[in-house]
Order: C-alpha cells, then sequence, then structure tokens
C-alpha cells in the first residue's frame, strides 16, 4: 500500500532513534517548495529535544520557499543588489538619471554596511537601526538609503525569497521641517540687474557673455518650469501667436554620457502648455532672432554649436554672476518656489499646483510655497466687535 502524498510544505510521521553517540535523532519526509519529497532530520538530548528541533528545521523550510533563481534567503546580500540591477535595467520603466541615483546610492550607502549579511540576517530591527544612524548624520542619506534598500528587498519579497519587507516596519524618520523660500520683488529686481551688468561685458573674466543666461531666468520667471525644462525648449515649442511654451521635456546629462534631450519631462503629468507673460514672450523672441537656424527641433537656449546646455553648468554661471555683486542663495529651483508663492498667493494652490504639473496640491504646499506670516487683518474687526 503506498504511502498518502504529502502537501507541499508539510512532513509526514516523525520516527527517533538512538545514535552511537547516545544522541536521540528525529527524522520525518519532508516535502519542499519544488514538489520534491525529501528526508530531513535532527537530533537532541531527549526525544522531545530532537522532536521540537525537527519541527523547528521543518517551520523554517516551510516559511521561506526557494526563489524561481539563484536567490535563497541564504543567499549574501550584494547578489540580490546585482539581481536588483539587472531586473531595473530590463524592465526600463526609470529614467537613465534615476537609474544611476538608485546604483550610487546603493552601493555608497547601503552595501558597505550589509555587505556582510545573507538576506536571512537583514530584519526589522537591523534596518530600523542603520537608517537612524543614518539620520544622524544626514536626514537626506537617510531618505535616499530607505529607498533603495526597500525597493531591493521587495524584489526578494515578490520572488518569494523573502516573506516580507523589513523596511515596511521601521520606524518614521523624522527630519526638520524647511519652510520653502522665495524672492521678494526686490531681491528679483537685484538680479536682473546683476545678470544685465554682466552681460553687457562688465566682468572681464571668463567667456564672453551670449546674452542666453539672462533669457533663461526670464522663461524660469515666467514658467515656473524646472531649469532642465527650460533648455529642452524647441522652437516647435513656442507659440507666439498667443504667445505660449510647450513643456515637452528635460535635459539629462547620465553618467559618462554625453547631456541629451529626454523627450518627456519628469512625469506625464509635467506636459503642460503655459501662457507667457510679456517679459518672457519678449524674452523668447529675443533669442529667436539671436539663432542661425530655422529647424522647428532647434532648441531654443544651446550652445555654440546647437548642442544642449547642461543644467549644471547654468547654476555654475548663474552662481558666478551672482557672485560678482555678492548676491547669495540663487538657485534655480528658488525661481520656481517664487512663481508658484505669487500664483498661490494671488489666486489659491489649485491654480499654482497645475502650473508646476503636480498631481497632488499638498506637495506644492509642503515643497515650494512660501508661508504667508500675516493672517487676514478681518479677524481684528470681529475680535473688537465682539470683546471691545
Amino acid at each position: 500500500m503506498s504511502r498518502p502524498r504529502l502537501t507541499i510544505g508539510t512532513f509526514g510521521e516523525i520516527t527517533t532513534r538512538c545514535r552511537p553517540s547516545r544522541r536521540i535523532e528525529a527524522r520525518a519526509r519532508y516535502r519542499d517548495w519544488d514538489g520534491v519529497t525529501r528526508l530531513v532530520q535532527a537530533s537532541g538530548d531527549t526525544a522531545a529535544a530532537a522532536t521540537h528541533a525537527l519541527k523547528a528545521k521543518c517551520v523554517d523550510r516551510n516559511l521561506i520557499a526557494p526563489s524561481a533563481g539563484s536567490l535563497t534567503a541564504d543567499s549574501p546580500f550584494p547578489d540580490l543588489v546585482e539581481y536588483w540591477l539587472e531586473d531595473i535595467e530590463l524592465e526600463d520603466r526609470l529614467a537613465t538619471a534615476t537609474r544611476q541615483l538608485y546604483e550610487r546610492d546603493m552601493r555608497t550607502l547601503v552595501l558597505p554596511v550589509f555587505k556582510d549579511l545573507t538576506l536571512r540576517e537583514i530584519g526589522v530591527a537591523r534596518c530600523d537601526q542603520f537608517l537612524k544612524r543614518l539620520a544622524k548624520d544626514s536626514s537626506s542619506k537617510a531618505k535616499h538609503a530607505r529607498v533603495v534598500l526597500r525597493l531591493a528587498l521587495a524584489l526578494a519579497v515578490r520572488h518569494e525569497v523573502l516573506l516580507r519587507n523589513p523596511v515596511d516596519h521601521v520606524a518614521r524618520l523624522h527630519r526638520d521641517v524647511r519652510i520653502p523660500d522665495a524672492f521678494t520683488s526686490e531681491e528679483i529686481t537685484a538680479i536682473r540687474a546683476a545678470i544685465t551688468y554682466w552681460e553687457a561685458g562688465r566682468d572681464v573674466s571668463g567667456p564672453k557673455p551670449d546674452g542666453q543666461l539672462g533669457a533663461i531666468v526670464e522663461v524660469m520667471l515666467g514658467t515656473s518650469a524646472r531649469i532642465g525644462e527650460v533648455l529642452a525648449i524647441r522652437r516647435s515649442d513656442i507659440d507666439l501667436s498667443v504667445p505660449s511654451v510647450r513643456i515637452t521635456g528635460t535635459i539629462v546629462s547620465p553618467k559618462s554620457e554625453p547631456t541629451t534631450r529626454q523627450e518627456h519631462p519628469k512625469s506625464a503629468r509635467s506636459r503642460r502648455t503655459i501662457q507667457l507673460p510679456g517679459f518672457a514672450a519678449h524674452a523668447v523672441q529675443r533669442r529667436l532672432k539671436q539663432l542661425d537656424t530655422i529647424d522647428p527641433e532647434a532648441l531654443l537656449f544651446c550652445s555654440r554649436g546647437g548642442t544642449p546646455l547642461t543644467t549644471n553648468n547654468v547654476r555654475r554661471q548663474l552662481l558666478h554672476v551672482m557672485g560678482l555683486v555678492s548676491i547669495e542663495g540663487v538657485t534655480p529651483h528658488k525661481f520656481r518656489r517664487t512663481v508658484v508663492t505669487t500664483i498661490n498667493e494671488s489666486a489659491g494652490v489649485e491654480l499654482a499646483s497645475q502650473l508646476l504639473g503636480h498631481t497632488d496640491p499638498a506637495i506644492t504646499i509642503k515643497h515650494y510655497i512660501r508661508r504667508n506670516e500675516t493672517l487676514d487683518p478681518t479677524t481684528a474687526g470681529l475680535l473688537e466687535g465682539a470683546f471691545g
């Protein structure tokens, strides 16, 4: 008579025997996750201890199912990292710059700490302590490390190497609340004057200004677009009859690769058509007259050879010009916050969020709008009427 077939992850009748060493050995048939029934055995000082050890061994095998690939719970963490990076490459859903950022964060922040551990040894407590220690040095580094560690371990969970993702259960990372800052109208006037002074050739150091920096700043002030999006504007994206500009791409500079125009901005919502105020439209018209081509694919802002400008070069140029007049804290992204703060104060957060291309106004409020600390003066009249 044949034995009844075991279901996957279960064991059959347990038998015990005394070995020559006088230790008791417990044995049972166990059906593994690959469907193969194997003999599992464990030993102890007594029959009860041996049986307990055998059950614990079977439970351990039952909890962790071997993956379809080469990874197991006992694989070293670096093996998972390489597998995860390959998986990202195969999915091809992330921008090149994002993939490179993930790899850099993994190799510099996470891998040095976890390189000698197996996947089984990476639990909630270990991840929690790692992120807390890193946060003491830099909350930004801790945030980046949490992202990549969670993504890598999530792949192990999806492939049934681990039962759960320990990063999902770590304590929430706390960071100091940063109040978004924006330029005042007086600061904008000073910045424009500094750029005009520089473009007039008053600074003898460095290459001769080509007039693009001032126009770039005017377009940023007139659209709230990111610096990469502004540098990616083509002739075909401009409609002077309205006038308006369509944001359809961004400039990227992948590591060890040439700077190129990416055919989409940061997100799908970021594709938008923005009507230009007069000062920005004038800057665009002036720049179009300077171009020596009518190619619709030609970039509005480019090098003398027609190649894309890098965002870092524009930042460095802006820093240099502001340094000439001792103005600090001027960055392309601060222009973006300045624009959205102005729109919010005049027309509300919904319109401000649309202008930025955000899917959630809460992001706009948290990261872009400078809080107005002066409350509606109507409260004074109401309180005077009630208690005066």
